[in-house]
């Protein structure tokens, strides 16, 4: 793979991604329509040879995606892949030059202690972080309008102020503490997973009361009990549709995880861990690798009395 950016590119607008999946895609492809030169890493090579052919420049492993750019965007699924991305034998911290001036995005949604303890490593070498999970599906990635929650010191941010508005229109920011933008991505992604499993709840009963569920959603559309993720997700399901844009074992790992925080700050609410379950219920289906949708199918199971 060719590893060599383009010197045409401004420094300021070289990136490296490590992680092209459905977000980390999404977001190559809109800095690409943007001019930025991008980088891309993923063990997925069908995805990188895409990115190819739209203009990135493929690299072999995370540390040659880093080279030659001020800021690599991490953009894998948890603690466990971003220590390997960032610290394994070809990871980013053996780029020419070392993580000296640096700096690293983290996007995935993971532990806010995590986020703390991979800022504090990456300090001690001269890196800088940038804490910056994000939400709101592929298509969001790729046109610049996901929410973008990002927390990290002032001086990062103006330096990278240009990258970041380019990722997002919807730009969150939190303050300088490691970890905010995490704890913001639990709290939205709690809130989230509770939605979905009350608007697949609440679609299964009008299922099981003989409704027409395409007419059911148009009246909650515009109505009280209208939310985003309930609208996205369960128009798909009623056509059986369960293709994974978000796979299900994304919320059941984030709804766990803000279980998990909300736990260490002392706090415990009465709906948090019973999604979290419902979640974990749909794994356990073997259905891992279907949207998250597929609460729906668990619950409409569920009410016709289908063994779980």
């Amino acid at each position: 793979m060719n590893t060599a950016l383009s010197p045409i590119a401004s420094e300021r607008r070289r990136v490296g991604i490590v992680g092209v999946g459905n977000m980390g895609g999404g977001i190559a492809s809109n800095l690409l329509a943007r001019g930025w030169a991008v980088q891309v890493h993923d063990l997925d090579l069908i995805k990188v040879d895409a990115l190819r052919r739209g203009g990135a420049i493929g690299c072999a492993d995370a540390a040659a995606t880093s080279a030659n750019v001020p800021i690599t965007i991490v953009c894998v699924v948890d603690a466990a892949q971003c220590d390997d991305v960032l610290w394994g034998e070809r990871g980013v911290h053996a780029r020419p030059g070392g993580l000296a001036g640096h700096t690293v995005m983290l996007c995935p949604t993971i532990a806010p202690e995590d986020v703390e303890r991979l800022f504090a490593r990456l300090s001690q070498v001269g890196a800088s972080t940038i804490d910056a999970p994000m939400s709101g599906g592929p298509q969001r990635a790729a046109d610049g309008t996901m929410s973008l929650m990002v927390a990290c010191e002032a001086s990062v941010r103006a330096t990278h102020g240009e990258l970041i508005n380019a990722l997002s229109s919807r730009v969150f920011d939190l303050g300088e503490r490691a970890g905010n933008g995490a704890r913001m991505k639990l709290v939205n992604n709690l809130l989230a997973g509770i939605n979905l499993v009350g608007a697949a709840e609440a679609l299964a009963l009008a299922q099981r009361m003989g409704m027409d569920l395409t007419v059911v959603l148009d009246v909650i559309e515009q109505s009280s009990g209208q939310s985003w993720i309930g609208s996205d997700r369960m128009r798909r399901a009623i056509d059986n549709d369960y293709a994974p844009r978000a796979h299900a074992t994304l919320l059941r790992k984030d709804t766990a995880l803000a279980v998990q925080a909300g736990r260490a700050a002392g706090f415990q609410g009465p709906l948090g861990a019973a999604t979290s379950e419902v979640f974990s219920r749909v794994i356990e289906q073997g259905w891992a690798d279907l949207d998250d949708a597929a609460v729906f199918r668990l619950l409409t199971e569920l009410s016709a009395g289908v063994k779980p």
